[in-house]
């Protein structure tokens, strides 16, 4: 799928639900590149967590873009979600123990990364993030699917089961 495609089908494909704009302003919170979060506060198995990249770690495990940039091809051996957020929205800190909840919920069967706008700011833009949070539903062997906004937990769990697991 081309570049241009897949930037259409991310603005086509997005959920109205309220998020941040990126053009917010941000407090300086920032985690180190590659590095996983904080267990969610639920308790739940604190050992399994989600995974920050950076833009070299993204074109690694996600799809390398500059590579190839006429069509989509994920490089995982699992599906994935992939979180566009930013450490100042309110939205994106609502959702991060959500994801952090559903690691360690669906461990070993996906995998949910996380990718600061802030720090990645030629990633975001490569992608057309313009609201966060933003995240990509990645099943194997199809393209992308977009959704924006902290959505409930259940929402997000059904489009594991039914889009990212074909359950």
């Amino acid at each position: 799928m081309k570049l241009k495609h897949f930037t259409i089908l991310l603005l086509t494909l997005a959920i109205a639900v309220p998020g941040c704009s990126s053009a917010s302003s941000k407090n300086g919170e920032n985690r180190p590149a590659g590095s996983i979060s904080d267990a969610a506060e639920s308790g739940k198995n604190s050992a399994v967590k989600t995974i920050h990249l950076t833009k070299a770690q993204f074109l690694q495990k996600v799809v390398n873009y500059e590579k190839n940039s006429t069509e989509w091809k994920y490089l995982g051996d699992k599906p994935a979600i992939v979180d566009f957020y930013a450490s100042w929205c309110g939205p994106c800190k609502t959702l991060a123990p959500i994801l952090e909840e559903l690691a360690a919920e669906y461990h070993g069967e996906i995998y949910i990364y996380k990718v600061d706008t802030e720090a990645e700011t030629e990633l975001a833009s490569a992608f057309g993030i313009r609201s966060i949070p933003t995240m990509l539903f990645i099943p194997m062997g199809e393209d992308p699917q977009v959704a924006q906004g902290a959505l409930p937990k259940d929402v997000i769990k059904n489009a594991i089961e039914k889009t990212l697991l074909k359950r």
